[in-house]
């Protein structure tokens, strides 16, 4: 499965090519409206007649302190006028939540997906009444026990690389290999493997201790399909980045990527506050993207990440699936 990895990576060429390969391809719904997400979905359904999946992020709980948030925004003030932008302004804390749901019962695609939570049993019987197969990030044991409605749970471990799937905005996680045996004991639902995946031998591992699936996502950041920006996937063969960390410095949750300098800065001055630290730096990515500086981007990358290969989709598929 290729992993729906919001902000533009995991578009329908992408998603399309997997589901060619003989995978699952899956849309990323996080950051766009539901207009735009049916337009990836239809894009989607016109590429290939393989089944796929469409990720929503479940709307945010946190609770957010207004002195946090505009210290940070005056410790970036000069990142942002070195950039030659301004601070973001506060958008919509739901993701357009309402509209989504909406649109994907009224027309949903074969699997549904979510993540920073799950939906209500009322909701998840919803789409499976209309055929959607639901699946649910989890990233703990007591996740996993609570979204016992779902159809199947992605098993996310520390190592994956972008945000972490959990259900609170909270520090830590736990390794994959430690976290899947121990939710494979608590629950029959079918699993899916997430987080520092990337050959072969890694599917064959997570399958080994009681996977039905394995996900990958920045296996596939740096192929012809992806729609991540150029920047981004030059960074990842790039030598001078030795390491992944977890920060809430771009966002406001955890989530994990390369060390660049932006990382290292400000990881420790950033708060617990998803979606507004979002919005407040994405002038500050969007134009760092420009500029090709790297070392002012998000570059969302699981442990992995070495092995991430510039081949085409169907390659990198087959490659995990030799043997």
């Amino acid at each position: 499965m290729q992993a729906p990895m919001a902000g533009g990576a995991a578009r329908p060429e992408l998603a399309a090519a997997v589901c060619e390969a003989g995978a699952l391809g899956f849309l990323a719904a996080g950051y766009k409206s539901a207009a735009a997400m049916r337009e990836e979905i239809d894009r989607l359904r016109a590429a290939t007649s393989r089944p796929f999946g469409v990720n929503v992020f479940m709307p945010s709980r946190d609770t957010v302190d207004p002195a946090a948030l505009a210290a940070y925004a005056e410790r970036l003030a000069p990142e942002a006028e070195r950039l030659g932008v301004t601070p973001g302004e506060p958008g919509d804390r739901t993701d357009d939540w309402d509209a989504k749901i909406d649109d994907l019962l009224a027309d949903p695609p074969p699997i549904v997906s979510f993540t920073f939570g799950c939906p209500d049993e009322e909701l998840i019987r919803a789409f499976q009444r209309r055929g959607a197969v639901v699946i649910v990030t989890v990233t703990s044991v007591a996740e996993a026990r609570a979204a016992a409605a779902a159809d199947a749970l992605c098993v996310q471990g520390v190592e994956a690389g972008g945000h972490q799937g959990s259900w609170t905005n909270a520090d830590g996680g736990t390794p994959l290999r430690e976290l899947l045996p121990a939710v494979r004991e608590a629950t029959a639902q079918p699993l899916i493997a997430a987080g520092g995946l990337g050959t072969a031998a890694d599917v064959a591992d997570v399958l080994a201790l009681g996977a039905d699936a394995a996900q990958l996502g920045t296996a596939f950041l740096r192929c012809p399909e992806s729609g991540a920006s150029a920047v981004h996937k030059a960074a990842l063969a790039d030598p001078r980045f030795t390491e992944t960390a977890l920060t809430r410095a771009f966002s406001g949750r955890p989530a994990r990527g390369l060390v660049n300098r932006f990382l290292t800065e400000y990881s420790p001055h950033a708060p617990a506050a998803y979606p507004e630290v979002h919005f407040m730096t994405a002038p500050l990515r969007k134009a760092a993207a420009a500029r090709g500086d790297a070392d002012a981007l998000h570059l969302w990358a699981g442990t992995s990440y070495r092995l991430a290969s510039a081949a085409p989709a169907a390659e990198i598929v087959a490659s995990l699936t030799k043997g």
